[in-house]
C-alpha cells in the first residue's frame, strides 16, 4: 500500500504532460516544397525577362555606333551605312584587308553563317580587319559634305581637344595625321590658331592611326568652314634672363 501513493503521482504527471503542447508544436512547420518550386520559377522568369532586357539593348547598338563610342575612339564620326554600302566609295580597299567580305559584313551588322565555322583566332582578325577597314572607310568620308558637317559638330564642341599651347588660349583643334599610309603613326591635333600639331592628352588616342583622319582633313575643314578659322597666334614667349630679353646668337 505504501507504493501506491507513488504510483498515482505518476499517472498525476503523465497527464499533465499530455496536456501540454508538443514540442514540435513550437517550431515553424517546414516549408512546402511546391511553394520553393514556385518561387523559384518566378525567380528565375524575373532574371530571363531582365537578361533579355539587357540584351535587347546591347543588339539594338550597331556596330558602327559601338564602335566610335569606344574610349580613345572619339575622335571618329559615324559613317553613314549608304555611304559604306556604295562600292565606289570603297574602290581599292578590298586588296588591303584581310578578311574584307566579313569584315565589310561586321561593319554592317550582315549576319554571315560562313563566320560560324570559324576559330577564335580567325574571328578576332576578321574584328581587327573591321576596324582597320572602319579607319580607312573613315578617312574617306570626312571629306565629303556630310562627313564634314558630322566633325563640324564635334569642332564645336572641342571633342578634338584644345591646342595646349598657352598663347592659343584654349583653341580647338583638329585631329590630322602626318601620313595617309597605315601604320605610319598616330593620330595628332593641330591648332589652326599657332598652325602646329600636338599629341593628344588622352593615353586612349595614342594607338589610333594617323591614316584614318590623313593629312588633308584640316586643311579641307578650314577652307570649307573658313569663318571658323581664328587669326595666327601673334604673341609667342619670350626668355629673359633678370628682366633683360635673351638675344639670340
Amino acid at each position: 500500500m505504501g507504493h501506491v501513493p507513488n504510483l498515482k503521482r505518476i499517472q498525476e504527471t503523465l497527464e499533465k504532460d499530455s496536456r501540454a503542447p508538443k514540442l514540435k508544436d513550437s517550431f515553424p512547420s517546414a516549408p512546402n516544397p511546391n511553394n520553393i518550386a514556385k518561387a523559384s520559377d518566378e525567380e528565375s522568369a524575373t532574371d530571363t525577362e531582365e537578361s533579355d532586357v539587357s540584351g535587347s539593348e546591347d543588339d539594338d547598338t550597331c556596330w558602327i555606333s559601338w564602335y566610335c563610342n569606344l574610349r580613345g575612339n572619339e575622335f571618329f564620326c559615324e559613317v553613314d551605312d549608304d555611304y559604306i554600302q556604295d562600292d565606289f566609295n570603297l574602290c581599292g580597299l578590298s586588296g588591303q584587308i584581310p578578311y574584307y567580305d566579313y569584315a565589310l559584313d561586321l561593319i554592317l551588322d550582315v549576319e554571315s553563317s560562313m563566320g560560324d565555322s570559324f576559330t577564335e583566332e580567325q574571328n578576332e582578325l576578321v574584328e581587327s580587319a573591321a576596324e582597320m577597314l572602319y579607319g580607312l572607310i573613315h578617312v574617306r568620308y570626312i571629306l565629303t559634305t556630310k562627313g564634314l558637317a558630322a566633325m563640324l559638330e564635334k569642332y564645336k564642341n572641342a571633342e578634338f581637344g584644345r591646342c595646349p599651347r598657352v598663347h592659343c588660349c584654349g583653341q580647338p583643334c583638329l585631329p590630322v595625321g602626318e601620313s595617309d599610309i597605315p601604320r605610319k603613326g598616330t593620330v595628332k591635333i593641330y591648332c589652326p590658331r599657332c598652325e602646329d600639331i600636338y599629341t593628344p592628352r588622352s593615353r586612349f588616342q595614342e594607338s589610333v592611326d594617323g591614316s584614318y583622319f590623313g593629312t588633308t582633313f584640316p586643311n579641307l575643314f578650314l577652307m570649307t568652314y573658313g569663318h571658323l578659322k581664328p587669326q595666327k597666334a601673334s604673341q609667342s614667349y619670350v626668355p629673359k634672363v633678370f628682366g633683360f630679353k635673351v638675344h639670340k646668337p
